[in-house]
C-alpha cells in the first residue's frame, strides 16, 4: 500500500512554497509521495486571470522535478469539479495505495465553504499545514468544531494509515512567504514563456493538450 498526500490547488503558477510543504509533509507523515491535483478550475477561485491547464501542469512539473512529487490532471479525466467527487474516485480506482488529504490553515477557515465538507472528511485522513495568519480563524472556525474531536497529536502524524476518517492532524513548518498571487502580479503572462506545449500528467501518463 503506498503512502500518498494529496494537495488539490490551481497551482497558477506551481512555485517553491508548494514543493517545500509537500517534502516536509512527506517527512513528517511517511509518505512515499505527494500527488498535485492540477484543478482544471476552482468552484472558489475567478476564472479571470487562470491560465491553461497544459501551462499550469508544466509548471508544476518543473517545480516537482527531482522529488517524490506526481503533478497529476486527473480530475480532468475523471470528469470530476469538486474535492469530495475526486477524492471518492480515487479512492475506488485506486485500492492498492492509502490517500491522506493536503491542506493549509487557509483552506480549514473556508473548509465550510466546500461541497459535502463533512463527506471530505470521512473520507480520507486530513493533514492541515499551519500558514502565518490563518492558524487563529481556522482553530475558531467552524470546520474545527465539528473536526476537533478528531485530532491526532503530531507526534504520531506516521500513524495515518491507522486512524479512522474523519481523523485530523495538525502539522507545523518553517513559513514560506511565497505567494502565487505575488508572482501573477510581477509576471502576468507568466505561463507564455513555458516550453512544454503539452506536458505529460504524471499518474495517468497522458498528455494534457
Amino acid at each position: 500500500m503506498k503512502r500518498v498526500g494529496l494537495l488539490g490547488g490551481s497551482f497558477n503558477p506551481a512555485h517553491g512554497g508548494h514543493r517545500r510543504i509537500s517534502l516536509a509533509a512527506i517527512d513528517a507523515l511517511g509518505l512515499d509521495e505527494v500527488w498535485w491535483l492540477v484543478s482544471p478550475g476552482n468552484p472558489l477561485k475567478p476564472a479571470e486571470g487562470m491560465a491553461p491547464l497544459a501551462a499550469r501542469l508544466a509548471s508544476a512539473r518543473a517545480m516537482a522535478r527531482r522529488a517524490p512529487i506526481r503533478p497529476t490532471a486527473i480530475e480532468r479525466r475523471l470528469g470530476t469539479r469538486f474535492t469530495v467527487d475526486t477524492l471518492v474516485r480515487l479512492v475506488r480506482l485506486y485500492p492498492d495505495r492509502r490517500f491522506i488529504w493536503l491542506m493549509g490553515a487557509d483552506n480549514l477557515a473556508q473548509f465550510p465553504l466546500w461541497r459535502q465538507w463533512r463527506r471530505i472528511a470521512r473520507t480520507v485522513p486530513i493533514a492541515v499545514i499551519a500558514r502565518p495568519g490563518y492558524d487563529d480563524r481556522a482553530r475558531a472556525g467552524l470546520a474545527m468544531g465539528w473536526l476537533g474531536r478528531f485530532v491526532h497529536p503530531p507526534g504520531r502524524s506516521r500513524e495515518w494509515t491507522s486512524w479512522r476518517p474523519p481523523a485530523l492532524v495538525l502539522l507545523r513548518f518553517r513559513p514560506d512567504p511565497t505567494s502565487a498571487t505575488r508572482l501573477r502580479a510581477s509576471h502576468p503572462r507568466w505561463h507564455l514563456s513555458l516550453g512544454t506545449p503539452a506536458p505529460r500528467d504524471a499518474v495517468t501518463r497522458r498528455l494534457i493538450l
